[in-house]
């Protein structure tokens, strides 16, 4: 396959930047891969899973919401957080997923979830915050 330019990034700095065979994303839509030469394209993206790769291996990270811009030069991805579920061996962009964090936030938010008394804007972000979890547990499982 031909390489292409992937960059990641999130509110704390670059995720990951380097060439990559194919990535895959989860949109909103559904899921969308991307190869070198692909047309231009632009999506939202949901919290899920995203798949990279580069030295020959797919490394999956959980990612929450965000957006790709697929374009002649290289693919950006600007997402709100992004974990490897396992750290690929020799790679210096991101971190791993802190198993034992989500774990706790998961408890949380599921103890938000059941206070009947919090407003629609604490429950949204209680969802979310749950949705964020149990993305990051499901993605270390694998």
């Amino acid at each position: 396959m031909t390489p292409f330019k992937l960059e990641i990034i999130t509110p704390d700095g670059i995720f990951f930047k380097g060439d990559t065979d194919n990535v895959i994303v989860r949109t909103t839509v559904g899921d969308k891969g991307i190869l070198a030469r692909h047309e231009p394209y632009a999506a939202a993206l949901d919290t899920g899973k995203i798949r990279v790769k580069f030295n020959g291996e797919f490394h999956s990270a959980a990612i929450s919401a965000g957006v790709i811009n697929v374009g002649e030069d290289k693919t950006v991805i600007l997402a709100q957080s992004c974990e490897w579920g396992k750290k690929p061996y020799g790679c210096r962009w991101g971190e791993e997923i802190d198993i034992e964090r989500a774990e706790r936030a998961k408890h949380e938010a599921e103890r938000k979830l059941a206070d009947v008394s919090i407003s629609e804007k604490e429950l949204a972000i209680a969802e979310f915050k749950l949705k964020r979890a149990l993305n990051r547990i499901h993605i270390t499982e694998k």
